[in-house]
This record gives C-alpha cells, sequence and structure tokens, in this order.
C-alpha cells in the first residue's frame, strides 16, 4: 500500500481536538475538542467529469455544521452507523445523543450521572445497545431507544475503555491501570485477560486503544486476528478471540494515543508521535501493520500534538485529528489483482464465506467468472495466463505434495532452511484468463513476492527465490540479506534486497550477472520490454530508473540522442505505480498522487487526473482500471470503470492527419515512429486510396495482410469497387453493400454478408433481387437462420425457416422441443420409405409415451422388432402380440410370462392382471384375480370390496369368451350361422381351458358377496321377510362365505321376522358347525336357550317358502334386486352377467346391481 497527505481542514480559533470519528456508512466525519467544540463535517465529490472517479475526483466539505450542547471538552464521540446517531460525552460528563433530520444533526437525548467523567463509549455491531464507561467504574449498557438495559459499579476500578465482542456476547473494559477485564452481556465477570506483548516492561502503562474488528467485510483468512489492543508506550497484540494464548504481539516503538482497523480488517492504523534518534523533537506518525504484525507503512505528520484516528468507510482515506487541524491521507491500497487477456482479475472478501472470492472480468464481453480461494496471497499475471498464490490445503498430505512437486525439486531442497511445519505448505496454480486451473505447484517457501514471464514464474520469500519453468521447478540457495520485491522478463530477473542491494540474473539458466546498489529499499520493481532499463519504486514512494545496458549514442527506437534524459538523475516523488509499454523500451505511464504521467525519453507529458490502477501499456494506449469504484461493488463489474487514455504522439499523429495531410503526417510519424502511428497512417491513406503510401505504411507496422489488401486493391480498375472494398476492410459493411449494389453487384454484397454470417440480409437481398434466385443459396439462408433461432432455443422461428429449407433432421428436433408431436406426426407422413430420419422420430416418439406413433415410425422404416420393443417398453402388451402375430415373431408369449412372473416375484399381482388383460390374455388375468379376491375373502375384508374383486374376475372370464367368440368368426369368416360361431367357440373354450370352475361358475363368488350384502342391507332397511328370504338363497354359497356367517345371518333375519322354526334349523345348524370351538358353541347354545323358552320353534310360512322356491319345471331364478325367485314368465336379464330381475324392480336401477353393466 502507498500513503499520501491530501488535505487539512482547519477549526475555527485554533480549539484542539479530542477525538476524530468517520462514519462508516453515511460518510460524515464528527471531531471533538476543548470548549464544548462539537463539528459534523461531509466530504463529497463533486465533478461533471464521468472519467474523474474516486480519490482523482475533488471534494468539498458538502456539510459543515457545529452542534452546540457542550461546555466542557468533548473527549469521546462514537457513531451509531445502523441508526444514523452521533453519541458525545464532555470532560463533565454530560453525554447527548444527536439525530439527523431534514439534512442537519439535533440533540435527540441527553444524560448526566454528575459524579464522573464518561471515559469511554461503544455501540455493539448492530447498534441496538451501547455501552458506557465512566471513570470511577460504574458502566452503564443502554437501548438504542434510550432505555437502561443494566448499569454496575465495578468496585476499585478505573475504567478507561470498552469494547463489545463481534457478537455482542462479551465486553472487553479496560482499567486505567492497564489491566483488560472481561465481562459477558449481561455485566458478570468472566476472566482477567493475559497480556503477552507486556512482558519485560517495567513501569506503569495505560492502554491506548481498544478495537475488536466485527467481520463486516469479511476477512483475509480464515481464523485472522481481529482483536487490537495498544498500550501508551508503544506495545500491541492482536488476538484472535478474547482468550487468545498466543497473540500477535508488535513493538511500535512510538507513543501511542489512538488505534483503528479499516473496512475489512486488513490493516491496523495505529497513531502518536516518534522520538528521532539525532533530534530530541518528536513528530506525529501513523503505523500501518497487518493483522499478522507485519509492518506496511509509516505516515509522518506534521503538527504538535496528534489526538484521534479515524478510517473512512471504504478504507481509502484516513482522518487524523492533530492540533487544531484535520489532515487526510489517500490510501492507494495494495488490492490482489491482475490484468491478462483483456481480462481484469481481482480479489476481495465476504462476510459470508471464509475464502476469497476471485472474479475474473473478461472486459471485451463483459462476463465474469467466479472463483473461491483459501488463504490467498496474491494475483500475478503475464500474457495470457494467471498465477493465485495461496497457503497450501491443511488436509493436503505430504505425500500428494512431493508427487506434485517433481523430483527435481525435492533434490533442491536440500538448503539450510528448516521448516516450521509440514515440508509443503504453500502452493501456485496456474490458471487461464477465464479462472481454469492449467497446473498447479506446491512449494516449500512463503510466496510473499511472485512475479512471471511467458515461459517462468519466480516466487520469492525474504530468504530465497524459488523458480518454476511450468515444469522443471528449482530452488536457489538463500542468503541473510532478505528479499524485498522481484521482477522478470523473457531473459532477466531482478531480485531486490532489504539492504538495499540489486541482484540481476540471467534466464532461464539463473546466472547472478551484477550487483548493484541503492539508497533506499526497493519496494516495487519493473523491467522495460527489452530488459534494458529497470524503473524502482523505493518504500518511501520515490521513483528512480536504473540503465542495465550500455545504450550506444543513436538509439534505432527512438531515433534521438541519449541527451534527452538521463536517468541517473531522473527522481519524481510520491509514485505508487507505473507500467512500461510493451512495445517501447522508452516509454512508460507512472501514478503519482491522483495524476498519471507518461514520460518518452524521460520526457513528460501532460498530466491526467485518474486514481485508477494501470493495466496495460500498448499501442500508445494506457488501459486503467478503477479498482476503487469496482471494489464498492465487487459483484457487478461495470464497464464505466475501465479506461483507455491516448498518449500524446497518437493524438498528434491524428489531428495531423485530420486537419493538415498525409504527407506532413507521414514526417511527423517517421521522427517519431511507431507501429501504431504507421497503421493510422495506412489507414487513413487507404480511405484516401493514396495506395503507396498504404502499402509502405503497412510494411513499417509488419501487417501482411494489410500489404495483401493494398495489392489487390491496386489490381482493381473500377473506383467505386475499391471504395467498396475499403469500407468493408473498416467494417462498414452497410456502406460497402450500398456500393455494391449501386455497382448492380448483388453477387458481392451477398458474398459479404455470408462471410459476416448475416443470412438475414443475404434472404432479403435474395428476395428483393430482380431475376430468378439460387434455390440452393435460398435453400442454405433459411436453414442457417433455422440454425440462428435454434442456437437461441426459438423452436417456432426456427420451424418456419426450417419448413422452407426443407430440413426434415433439424425440423423434427424442433417439432420435439416445442412437442408439437402432431407436427412430427405429419412428418412421418411426409417422409419416404426407410427413411434414416424414422428411427430417431419413433425413438422421440418412445420418449413421450406415444406408442402408435412410435409403432408407425419403426414400421415405415421397417423396423417391427423395435416396433414390438417400444410396445413392451410402453406395456401396450395387446398391440406387441398383435404386432408379433402379424410379423410372425414368437417370443411375444415368452417375454410376456417372463415379465407377469417377474411382477408376481415382486408381489404386484395387480400389474400382472393389468398385463395379461393388456395383452388379451383373458383367462389368465382372470386366474390371478379370483387369487386376489379369494386370498381378500380369507382376511374378512370389507365384503364389498371382495364383491367387486370377484365381479372384476367375471369380467375378464366374459371377456375371455367374447374373445374365443370372435376368434372363430374371424376365422370362418362369415360362412356359417351364429349359433355354429358360438358352438365352436364353446369347444374351443373346453379344449384350451384347464380350470372349468373358474370358466363355469365365473359368477358364483359375485353372486355370494352380493346376495350376503343384499341381505344386510335388506334387514337394516326393515324388509324382514325379503331379508330371510335371501339369507336361505345364501345357503348354496357355503363353498365361498363361511358357514358361520350365513347361519348367523339366517338367524337373525328369520328371528327378526318371526319365523323361528327357520330361526331354530339355523342354530341346529351353527351349533353343530365342526369350525366352532367350545366356549362359542356355549354361547350359541345359552343363546339359542334364551330364545326358544320365550318363542316356541314353529314357522307358521316355512312351506309356503320352500314351495315357491320350487317351480314346475325345477329350481327358479333368482332375482339380483330383491333376492325372491321369480316366479313370472317375462322378466329382465344382463346381457354381461346374464343374471335376471323382476321387470317392476329392475326399472328402478341405470346399472345391473350385479356387475354394474348400464341397463339396456
Amino acid at each position: 500500500m502507498f500513503i499520501y497527505l491530501s488535505k487539512k481542514i482547519a477549526i475555527p480559533n485554533n480549539i484542539y481536538l479530542k477525538c476524530v470519528s468517520w462514519n462508516k456508512d453515511q460518510g460524515f466525519i464528527a471531531c471533538g475538542g476543548d470548549d464544548g467544540l462539537l463539528r459534523v463535517l461531509k466530504l463529497e465529490t463533486q465533478t461533471d467529469d464521468a472519467k474523474l472517479k474516486g480519490l482523482a475526483a475533488p471534494s468539498n466539505l458538502s456539510m459543515n455544521q457545529t452542534l452546540e450542547g457542550h461546555s466542557g471538552a468533548v473527549q469521546v464521540v462514537t457513531w451509531n452507523e445502523q441508526y444514523e446517531k452521533l453519541t458525545t460525552s464532555d470532560q463533565n460528563g454530560l453525554i447527548i445523543v444527536w439525530m439527523l433530520y431534514k439534512g442537519a444533526w439535533y440533540e435527540e437525548m441527553i444524560n448526566n450521572r454528575n459524579k464522573s467523567v464518561v471515559r469511554s463509549m461503544s455501540w455493539n455491531a448492530d447498534g441496538q445497545k451501547i455501552c458506557i464507561v465512566y471513570e470511577d467504574g460504574a458502566v452503564i449498557v443502554g437501548s438504542v431507544d434510550g432505555n437502561r438495559i443494566w448499569g454496575k459499579e465495578l468496585k476499585g476500578n478505573q475504567l478507561a475503555h470498552v469494547a463489545w465482542s463481534p457478537d455482542s456476547k462479551i465486553l472487553l473494559f479496560g482499567m486505567a491501570n492497564g489491566e483488560v477485564q472481561i465481562y459477558d452481556n449481561q455485566g458478570n465477570f468472566i476472566m482477567k485477560m493475559t497480556i503477552s506483548c507486556l512482558a519485560n516492561v517495567t513501569g506503569a502503562v495505560t492502554i491506548a486503544g481498544i478495537h475488536w474488528y466485527a467481520g463486516t467485510g469479511g476477512y483475509v483468512e480464515p481464523d485472522c486476528p481481529c482483536l487490537a489492543i495498544c498500550f501508551d508506550n508503544g506495545r500491541c497484540q492482536i488476538m484472535r478471540y478474547e482468550n487468545d494464548e498466543n497473540p500477535v504481539c508488535i513493538d511500535t516503538l512510538m507513543n501511542v494515543v489512538s488505534i483503528q482497523w479499516n473496512h475489512c480488517g486488513s490493516v491496523l492504523a495505529v497513531a502518536g508521535s516518534l522520538r528521532a534518534s539525532n533530534v530530541e523533537k518528536e513528530f506525529n506518525v501513523v503505523q500501518f501493520y497487518t493483522p499478522f504484525g507485519e509492518h506496511l507503512r509509516t505516515l509522518k505528520v506534521p503538527g504538535k500534538q496528534m489526538t484521534g484516528v479515524a478510517w473512512e468507510g471504504g478504507g481509502l482515506r484516513i482522518g487524523l485529528a492533530v492540533d487544531s487541524y484535520i489532515y487526510f491521507a489517500n490510501i492507494r491500497p495494495d488490492y490482489k489483482w491482475g490484468y491478462c487477456c483483456s481480462t481484469v482479475v481481482y480479489a476481495y472478501t465476504k462476510p459470508e464465506r471464509q475464502e476469497y472470492c476471485v472474479v475474473f472480468w473478461d472486459t471485451k464481453n463483459n462476463e465474469k467468472f467466479v472463483k473461491y480461494v483459501k488463504s490467498l496471497m496474491s494475483i500475478t499475471t503475464s500474457g495470457d495466463f494467471c498465477i493465485l498464490a495461496s497457503k497450501a490445503d491443511d488436509t493436503q498430505s505430504q505425500e500428494d505434495s512431493e508427487l506434485e512437486s517433481g523430483s527435481h525439486a525435492r533434490v533442491m531442497y536440500k538448503s539450510k532452511i528448516t521448516l516450521p511445519y509440514s515440508v509443503f505448505q504453500y502452493v501456485l496454480i496456474l490458471c487461464n484468463s477465464i479462472g481454469t486451473p492449467l497446473d498447479s505447484k506446491y512449494i516449500d517457501i512463503d510466496p510473499l513476492f511472485v512475479t512471471m514471464t511467458k515461459t517462468h514464474v519466480i516466487a520469492a520469500s525474504k530468504e530465497v527465490f524459488y523458480l518454476w519453468q511450468y515444469r522443471v521447478a528449482k530452488k536457489l540457495t538463500p542468503t541473510r540479506d532478505p528479499i524485498c520485491c522481484i521482477t522478470a522478463t523473457d531473459k532477466t530477473l531482478i531480485v531486490g534486497r532489504e539492504s538495499g542491494t540489486i541482484h540481476r540474473y540471467s534466464l532461464p539458466n539463473v546466472v547472478l550477472v551484477q550487483k548493484y546498489t541503492l539508497n533506499n529499499r526497493a519496494y516495487f520493481l519493473s523491467l522495460n520490454c527489452n530488459s534494458s532499463r529497470l524503473a524502482i519504486i523505493d518504500i518511501a514512494g520515490v521513483l528512480t530508473l536504473l540503465d542495465l545496458e550500455v545504450r550506444a549514442c543513436t538509439d534505432d527506437t527512438t531515433g534521438n540522442h541519449q541527451s534527452a534524459g538521463d536517468p541517473s538523475k531522473f527522481e519524481r516523488k510520491d509514485v505508487w505505480d507505473m507500467k512500461w509499454a510493451n512495445d517501447n523500451p522508452d516509454l512508460f505511464a507512472m501514478m503519482e498522487k491522483t495524476r498519471m504521467y507518461v514520460f518518452r525519453n524521460l520526457d513528460p507529458e501532460e498530466p491526467i487526473q485518474t486514481s485508477g490502477y494501470i493495466c496495460n501499456f500498448e499501442d500508445l494506449e494506457i488501459k486503467s482500471v478503477l479498482l476503487d469504484e469496482i471494489m464498492k461493488d465487487p459483484e457487478r463489474p461495470n464497464k464505466d470503470n475501465l479506461i483507455n487514455f491516448e498518449i500524446r504522439s497518437l493524438r498528434d499523429s491524428r489531428a495531423l492527419i485530420e486537419k493538415v495531410g498525409i504527407e506532413d503526417a507521414s514526417q511527423f510519424i517517421e521522427d517519431n515512429p511507431h507501429p501504431r502511428l504507421w497503421r493510422l497512417l495506412a489507414e487513413a491513406a487507404l480511405q484516401k486510396l493514396d495506395l503507396q503510401t498504404a502499402e509502405q505504411a503497412f510494411v513499417r507496422c509488419k501487417d501482411y495482410q494489410g500489404i495483401e489488401f493494398v495489392k489487390r486493391l491496386g489490381n482493381l480498375q473500377s473506383e467505386p469497387m475499391k471504395q467498396a472494398e475499403v469500407a468493408a476492410y473498416f467494417s462498414r459493411f452497410e456502406e460497402a453493400e450500398r456500393m455494391y449494389l449501386d455497382m448492380d453487384r448483388r453477387d458481392l454484397a451477398i458474398s459479404l454478408r455470408i462471410k459476416l454470417g448475416d443470412w438475414f440480409r443475404v434472404l432479403q437481398l435474395l428476395k428483393t433481387g430482380s431475376g430468378d434466385c439460387d434455390d440452393t443459396l435460398l435453400e442454405q439462408a433459411y436453414n442457417a437462420i433455422g440454425d440462428y433461432f435454434a442456437d437461441r432455443q426459438k423452436w417456432a422461428n426456427a420451424v418456419q425457416y426450417y419448413l422452407q429449407g426443407h430440413n426434415q433432421e433439424r425440423l423434427a428436433e424442433c417439432y420435439y422441443m416445442l412437442e408439437d408431436y402432431d407436427g412430427l406426426e405429419r412428418l412421418t407422413t411426409v417422409l419416404p420409405q426407410n427413411h434414416k430420419l424414422l428411427p430417431e422420430i419413433g425413438q422421440m416418439f418412445v420418449t413421450v409415451g406415444m406408442c402408435e406413433q412410435a409403432v408407425n415410425a419403426y414400421l415405415k422404416c421397417n423396423q417391427p422388432k423395435a416396433a414390438v420393443d417400444t410396445c413392451v417398453h410402453l406395456n401396450q402388451w395387446n398391440k406387441a402380440v398383435e404386432l408379433a402375430r402379424t410379423h410372425n415373431m414368437k417370443e411375444i408369449k415368452s417375454l410376456l410370462s417372463k415379465y407377469a412372473s417377474h411382477l408376481l416375484e415382486k408381489n404386484k399381482t395387480l400389474e400382472a392382471v393389468e398385463l395379461y388383460r393388456k395383452a388379451h390374455h383373458f383367462l389368465d388375468a382372470a386366474k390371478l384375480m379370483f387369487k386376489i379376491a379369494d386370498e381378500e375373502a380369507k382376511k374378512r375384508t370389507r365384503p364389498l370390496r371382495v364383491k367387486k374383486l370377484y365381479v372384476l374376475a367375471a369380467c375378464l372370464v366374459e371377456n375371455y369368451h367374447e374373445q374365443m367368440k370372435t376368434s372363430q368368426q374371424s376365422k370362418a369368416k362369415g360362412k356359417k350361422s351364429e349359433a355354429t360361431f358360438a358352438l365352436a367357440g364353446l369347444l374351443e373354450e373346453d379344449a384350451t381351458s384347464s380350470d372349468n370352475r373358474i370358466v363355469d361358475n365365473a359368477w358364483r363368488g359375485a353372486e355370494a358377496y352380493h346376495f350376503f350384502l343384499l341381505a344386510q342391507r335388506q334387514l337394516y332397511e326393515g324388509y324382514m321377510e325379503n331379508a330371510m328370504c335371501t339369507a336361505l338363497h345364501l345357503r348354496e354359497y357355503e363353498d365361498i362365505i363361511p358357514a358361520v356367517e350365513i347361519y348367523s345371518l339366517l338367524a337373525i333375519c328369520s328371528a327378526a321376522n318371526r319365523a323361528f322354526g327357520t330361526c331354530s334349523q339355523a342354530f341346529i345348524k351353527l351349533e353343530s358347525l365342526e369350525s366352532l370351538d367350545p366356549e362359542q358353541r356355549q354361547l350359541y347354545e345359552d343363546l339359542a336357550l334364551e330364545i326358544f323358552t320365550k318363542h316356541p320353534p314353529k314357522d307358521s310360512r316355512a312351506l309356503e317358502l320352500d314351495r315357491s322356491s320350487e317351480g314346475a319345471e325345477g329350481k327358479l331364478l333368482t332375482c339380483i334386486v330383491t333376492g325372491l325367485p321369480i316366479q313370472e314368465y317375462q322378466f329382465w336379464m344382463c346381457s354381461l352377467c346374464k343374471h335376471c330381475a323382476l321387470e317392476q324392480e329392475i326399472g328402478k336401477y341405470n346399472c345391473c346391481p350385479l356387475c354394474h353393466c348400464p341397463v339396456a
């Protein structure tokens, strides 16, 4: 990072400041001082220039309000960003809470204990609670709306500081004697904190500051130190949590007054004063440290006494309270970023993730690719590649690492370094410009500095550097002089040492060529494109140049004498970034504060106001990225934050060509040669058809395609034709097409549009031209437009063009994607027999379950086997059987039986029934159905369900009968009478059927349960005589319904009908049943005794009933509606189950009560 003072604001009447605080969200700055001074300021940028953003834009005070209310010196100011409140306290103990209303600050609440002075106040992370500590040991915790939550007196303690933990569960109290005590958020003491940094310190110390970073901007790495405690003697410790036993300890060697973390916890600012070794006087400084205690920068600040430090919300500025002034310093952060192949690569942290989020932002296509990397250390780019250096994952085994590192690296490991952890702790990941890892290298040195060339990656720790030629790696012997920076080109490696020495090595053999000595320690090194000159930015921000090769008196690349500038005398201050041009060794751009300077032969051009980081300097154009703006919203990078600057020679050449002429411009470019300028001249000459100058210019910029184009133009006779070709060369295609059409060369216009892939325009040109157009070309255009829509998944549009282009393959695909199966079916009918597309269409139909259409497609291409497989796959077994019979395929029956047995094994009997039914194997289905019905009957399931199962089984038998009948009819083809058909069908049934019980008595089970249900329904509806009659009929079905149920029902019905004779017979039968156990039989006997002691077992109408059930010609039919015998000659018979009912009774029903077939 680099830091420099940028602005100073004076406080009126020379009132000394005591404290300063910067609101991170809204940008307000509050400063308190003597005599009740309290001011709120706000700096805002005001510019109309879109390119001027961030620190480069001028900033003015948009708010400068004095807040009146305090009488004594204001000592504590703290912001509540979430609720836009400011809390202040003065030396008299008065606390005021201020609120923002219509752009101004007003008093909201006032509090004064009148006992002691407030030493510190702190809001918790969500702004809901404030903790106030008084010098006398009193602690008050209040809510944001002013209510007191709890208070406590810490007896015998003088309090000085307070801090909340990020989760608001812990409070730290800093005592006046330097102790830090840990309490919970209810005020209960937990423990004293161990202060490791004060070891071997004598004398009294006081706490200068406690700041616990709340993690709102993420952490630089997992388990990162975030709690900083600093003492006035310069000792500081940074802890991971409140009872961390191994904190990071720092001795800043200064008198500290204040500390504060930046917005993302990556930099700790420590403000105070330092005594120079040779001068008695102290001077103000701010030291900057990482969370791991590494010193980053020192900022010297003028004035007598610094009292406070405050970071801006974005971490790009810092405010310092010094005497009666507020100083502002601009910070240029060391972002982890790089630029390769038109891609800006940058990394940032998220609060919700432990890893760094690395974004690969393709600035050409405005696409971004995101990669998450744990413990990322740096990003380095070169050419088309990027190196991500990070700590190796702990889970990576040592053996794997050694395997990755290669045998050569393991041999070179015989050095004097002893590593405290496992051998390979760090990894270098080689990525392309979209973040895809291409290779990786596990290394045993800390890659603090990484640079790369087109062939090598060089990583350096403080002791040693490591060279990786993508496959072969070697490590060089360490030295005692620590490394501080490195850079490399294809043939030279430069290593900077902390002593100020610079070592130059040759690449790729890594031989030390020369040593140079500098006055200061280098911070940044950069070599120009031919490795002849080295740019050095030292730790103080001073840029100097060093010639590595002796230059000749005349320089071919510039045409000027070396006297244009002496590099040994070149020096620029406050430089924080620089970049050499990729194509000119004497051209470079540098950033000085918020200005960019371009130097040619050490001669500066006029500066450009910007705060961007330089990505690339090539073709006399500088590409710069405003990383400060991108980091404000890193997930949505904007192209507005990428700025291109043209250097003066390019601007001058363009102006000369436009205003003076090609000849003068040619002379100027001759004096200031550059391929970009020659190309500019060549293009201008082409515009004017000055082919000789254009050819010379193309030769000078080595553009072979341009030379060939000029030669082709020279062979053309027509002037308009030349102009049209030039227009096409400069991508002015509309103009070129218009010229071709004006010359009546529609063919050339079409050819141009075909080259461009603009098929819409090709189609337009083909249609609008006079005369017949080429049908082949027209079809090609239709299909190309169809492809255009299909690629964008606009299938409906694609269909229209494929139809006109007769592209049946793509048409089938579009219909399928559109789910337009009618269109696909139409296409099947249009296609000729055995067309190669038919099997594909068949498969499309199969995937959506359209069996018939799939079969038609397969049969049309003569693939009956595929058609049968489709039917089987879609469970259309009847169709499969029919196809197998038609095409004499034998395997269908075996397949059917295999599938049925497979279903039965899995106990899926109903699925097997459905399978047989669909395959028209009705008898097999009926057998399984009867089996299910019998099992359900045994389980004593609901009788209605059992009846339904028996009905379904019987219906399947009826289907079997019908099948046999129709098969005989189809064989005879109308030569015999219907009776003969029926007889033949029955004979075939008798021959084929092995189970006559099922075939002959199919309805018996259904009848039994039908009458069983009917008797009970009649009983409950009060038709006692009918119920008894139906129950008597049930006696014929003892083989289906258990006898105990039949005779129990008969006993109830006859008793209800007062036919005690029948009832007595039923009880006699029940008592004689062998299936009953003795207890049940005894119960029946007891019940019979109870009934027949009251009622004699006589049945006055028994003879009538018995007589009525016998007709003149034997047994009478039973009505399925009433359960009574049918004694009339006219009655109704069901067409399906052939059961009868009285005509007057069936008239009340729409369906047969037994089989539910509709009543005709």
